[in-house]
C-alpha cells in the first residue's frame, strides 16, 4: 500500500522508452509513485480503473490515437484522477480543447524534466500547470463572441478547483455536507470551506441557486 502522501501516477505513452524514462524520472522522487503505463486506450481505461491514480499523464499523440479522444472516459474511470496533458504540438486549438474537457496541465515535450515534476506535483495538489499568457489565450478565445456577461461566467468556472468541481457533482446528487464529506475523505468543516468559496466564486448565495447554475453553465447534469 502506498504511503497517503504519495502522489500516484499513471502513464500514457506510446514509446516503451519514452515510459521508461518517465519512469525512471519519476520515481527518483519518493514523493511519486507510478502504479501503470498504457500505450493506447484500452490499457489506460482499464488501469485508471483499477488503480485509481491521482494524476494522469497522457500522451496527446498515441501513435495515430489522440488522447484527447478519451479524457473524458479517463475522468469517467478514475473520477478523482487529475490529467495532464504531454504534448509536442503548440495549438492552441490542441490546448482549448483539452482544457473545455479537463485537462488541469499541459506540458510541452521540450520542457525540462524538473518542470514536468513540478507540473505533476502542482496538478496533483489541486492546481493548474498552464503557461499564463496560454491562459489567457485559450480563456479568451472560448469567451470570443458571447455577451459580456456570459464571459464572465467562463471566468467564474474557470477558477474553480478540482475539488470544488466534485463537490458541485455531489451537491448536484443531493448529497449533504457530511455525506459529501464521506465520499471526498474530507471533513465535513471543509466542505462548508469549499462551499463558501464556491459561492464567492460563482456569486450565488444558497444550493438552490448553486444547483441552478451548476444545471444551466453543464457543471452537473440534470436529473431529468
Amino acid at each position: 500500500m502506498s504511503p497517503p502522501d504519495t502522489v500516484k501516477v499513471l502513464l500514457v505513452e506510446d514509446h516503451a522508452v519514452v515510459r521508461t524514462g518517465l519512469r525512471l524520472l519519476l520515481e527518483s522522487r519518493p514523493e511519486f509513485q507510478v502504479v501503470g503505463e498504457a500505450a493506447g486506450r484500452s490499457d489506460c481505461l482499464r488501469l485508471a480503473q483499477q488503480e485509481q491514480p491521482d494524476v494522469v499523464l497522457l500522451d496527446l499523440d498515441l501513435g495515430g490515437e489522440s488522447g484527447l479522444a478519451f479524457l473524458p472516459e479517463i475522468q469517467q474511470s478514475a473520477p478523482q484522477a487529475r490529467v495532464i496533458l504531454l504534448t509536442a504540438l503548440r495549438d492552441e486549438a490542441v490546448y482549448e480543447r483539452a482544457v473545455a474537457q479537463g485537462a488541469l496541465g499541459i506540458v510541452h515535450k521540450e520542457t525540462a524534466a524538473e518542470v514536468l515534476l513540478q507540473a505533476i506535483e502542482k496538478v496533483s495538489g489541486g492546481e493548474t500547470w498552464l503557461d499564463l499568457n496560454l491562459t489567457a489565450r485559450v480563456l479568451q478565445k472560448m469567451s470570443r463572441g458571447r455577451p459580456p456577461e456570459e464571459q464572465a461566467h467562463v471566468a467564474r468556472i474557470a477558477s474553480l478547483t478540482p475539488r470544488e468541481r466534485e463537490i458541485i457533482s455531489s451537491v448536484a446528487e443531493g448529497l449533504k455536507n457530511r455525506e459529501i464529506g464521506r465520499r471526498l475523505f474530507i471533513s465535513e468543516t471543509t466542505v462548508r470551506h469549499h462551499l463558501t468559496s464556491i459561492f464567492g466564486k460563482l456569486e450565488v448565495s444558497d444550493r438552490l441557486e448553486l444547483l441552478i447554475y451548476a444545471y444551466r453553465y453543464g457543471l452537473a447534469q440534470k436529473p431529468f
